[in-house]
């Protein structure tokens, strides 16, 4: 995880309830909670990244950027074989 940074979160009763229910479900122990954070805000965090390119690349050619992936998927395994 790397260096880390302390957080100060509010959330409703409710959320609490059922996110540490969930967690205790799953045999819960200490920093499962700060991992199931961290977990969500990654995948948050990837899902707008992932809609951001999709946006900026809504207008392309997708010939072309088939082109350019299988382009890009060859030199990375010719590179992998060397």
């Amino acid at each position: 995880m790397g260096e880390l940074t302390r957080w100060s979160l509010t959330v409703s009763r409710q959320t609490d309830i059922a996110l540490r229910t969930l967690l205790a479900t799953r045999g819960g122990r200490k920093g499962d909670l700060s991992r199931f954070v961290e977990d969500a805000v990654n995948r948050e965090v990837l899902r707008a990244t992932v809609r951001d390119v999709q946006d900026r690349n809504a207008d392309a050619d997708t010939e072309a950027l088939e082109r350019l992936i299988d382009d890009e998927v060859r030199e990375l395994r010719a590179a992998d074989r060397a």
